[in-house]
């Protein structure tokens, strides 16, 4: 494996284990509080990250890529916990989810980062620029949810 390619997925790995440590205490009642001024909360943040990787990169590759029931209309972009009409997946399942998602996404992918697909309307054309995105993507939410737990 290319040097690059070995630091963007210990980056990757690094973002996740940073982003579960921080909600390594959180319980399952505080992790479904909206506090006044937000929209969403722990749980669909944390359920977010996992869906946005999962979407980037099917979004790129047109390739079938399971994504659980329901979590686009969990976690979607737009969605919040208001217009929740059925129970999401428990705090613990999200995070194995979570946890698991690098490792399998350097199985799948490890050889391919740089394999050329289409361009989407977003300018990426490789699953090593999705990457360095939904890195991007998951640190903004780490700090949705660290601004979550203050509020807590």
């Amino acid at each position: 494996m290319k040097k690059e390619h070995e630091v963007l997925f210990n980056q990757l790995k690094d973002y996740r284990e940073g982003t579960l440590g921080c909600v390594a205490d959180i319980s399952e009642e505080a992790a479904d509080i909206v506090p006044a001024g937000f929209n969403n909360n722990i749980r669909w943040n944390l359920g977010h990250i996992y869906l946005d990787q999962l979407l980037w990169i099917k979004h790129l590759t047109k390739e079938p890529i399971e994504i659980p029931e329901g979590f686009n209309d969990w976690f979607g972009f737009g969605t919040s916990p208001a217009s929740w009409t059925s129970q999401p997946p428990s705090l613990e399942e999200l995070k194995q989810l979570l946890a698991g998602q690098p490792e399998w996404i350097e199985a799948t992918y490890g050889d391919r980062l740089e394999e050329t697909f289409p361009e989407t309307e977003s300018g990426m054309h490789t699953i090593a620029q999705v990457l360095v995105r939904t890195i991007y993507h998951e640190g903004i939410h780490l700090g949705a949810i660290i601004a979550l737990r203050k509020f807590i």
